[in-house]
Order: structure tokens, then C-alpha cells, then sequence
């Protein structure tokens, strides 16, 4: 079961990378968002510095929407999702692995990349690991969560939007923990307690989501 695991994770960040490049839509589209606030806010330093952290958080949010919908949509048009639900491997851990390609592929370019956006933001220096480590923490937690609504719209064409309205509120815990957990490190008010909540969150995701999809995914499938 195990080899079978890595097989599809594996398999899912080889067509993410070879098979239409979505990584890289959603790296570009990160990027794009980023860039406009300092050129429709202007060049005010103290408020780019300001609005940094959160800017970068809500446009990585926006980018991990772009590629939910792939998450189930290609295997259930071409029929490897019934073989999953026929595989020795449970639905949940294929749901698992599902979203781990998604975080490998999606959140971890993002993340990289979030230290240069940070200098165009202008954003506080001692923000930049704080951002990452919040990153790290909350995340995983955004193609735990995209999975639900990526199963729940699997068998409906156009589903993008509908997918984006069920998944955006569920999102603004991560949203708010994020931003707050930087803020408290970089300040050094109070405790790690906002970035608790959010490995908190994420974990809450890991053991919730795999069954939540799952189910959807058989219900989809029947």
C-alpha cells in the first residue's frame, strides 16, 4: 500500500510539472498578484511594509485555487478514479496522497519564492522566516481543504467558481492565523500561539478532509 501511495503522489507531481505546466500558471499568477499592489498603491514604503504579510498570504490563498479543480478532475475524465476506488489502497490515503502532489507542486514553489516578493514588498526583515515558517505550518491545510471541494464538484463541468465559493470561507482561518502568527514573532508579543492554532488547524485538516473527500469522491463516482 505504501508503494502504491508514493506511486500516485509521484505520478500526480509529474503531470503537474509535465502536463500543462500548472505549477507554473500558479507561480506566475502568485507573482502577478504580488506586483500590483505596489503599483496601485504607490512607492509609500511605510505601507507597503505595512500590508506585506498579508498581501502575500491572501494571493497565495488565490493561487492555491487555481488548481484545486485538477486535483480529481483529470483522473475522473479519463477513468483513473474508478480504479483508485477499486485499488487494495482506502480512497482516504489516495485523497492523501492526492494532496500532498497538490502542496508539493503549488504551496512549496510559492514559498520559495515568497522571500523576493517579501523585498518588493518592502517587508520587515525579521518577517521574512517568521512568513516561511507560517507557510510551512498553515498551507498543507489549503490542499487538505481543496480536496473537499474539489470532490464535491468532480462530476460538474464548470464547477471553478462553485468550487471557489465553497472553499474560500473555509479558508480564512488560515488567512487570520497566518498574518497573526507573524505579527506575534515579529513583535514578540505575547506566545507562539497563533502559529500553534495554525499547525493545529492543519492537523485538524489531515484528520477530517481524507474522509470528507473520500466520501464525496464515492458519491460522485456511483
Amino acid at each position: 500500500m505504501n508503494n502504491l501511495f508514493w506511486k500516485i503522489t509521484v505520478r500526480d507531481i509529474k503531470l503537474s510539472w509535465h502536463g500543462g505546466s500548472t505549477s507554473s500558471m500558479v507561480v506566475a499568477f502568485f507573482i502577478i498578484v504580488v506586483s500590483l499592489f505596489p503599483l496601485g498603491i504607490g512607492p509609500e514604503q511605510n505601507m507597503l511594509a505595512r500590508i506585506a504579510v498579508g498581501v502575500i498570504w491572501v494571493a497565495a490563498l488565490l493561487a492555491c485555487l487555481l488548481s484545486l479543480d485538477r486535483i480529481f478532475q483529470a483522473d475522473y475524465e479519463d477513468g483513473s478514479l474508478d480504479q483508485y476506488a477499486l485499488s487494495p489502497l482506502p480512497l482516504e490515503l489516495t485523497v492523501l496522497a492526492k494532496a500532498l502532489a497538490h502542496w508539493v507542486t503549488t504551496s512549496v514553489p510559492l514559498i520559495l519564492i515568497t522571500p523576493l516578493l517579501g523585498i518588493l514588498m518592502n517587508m520587515d526583515d525579521a518577517a521574512f522566516m517568521p512568513l516561511i515558517y507560517a507557510m510551512l505550518a498553515g498551507t498543507p491545510a489549503l490542499s487538505l481543504i481543496g480536496t473537499i471541494g474539489a470532490s464535491l464538484t468532480v462530476s460538474l463541468r464548470r464547477g471553478g467558481v462553485l468550487l471557489s465559493l465553497l472553499i474560500l470561507p473555509l479558508y480564512v482561518p488560515v488567512l487570520i492565523f497566518g498574518v497573526m502568527a507573524v505579527d506575534a514573532m515579529v513583535m514578540k508579543i505575547g506566545s507562539n500561539a497563533p502559529l500553534l492554532f495554525l499547525g493545529a488547524f492543519t492537523l485538524f485538516s489531515l484528520a477530517i478532509t481524507p474522509w470528507a473527500s473520500a466520501a464525496a469522491v464515492r458519491l460522485a463516482l456511483d
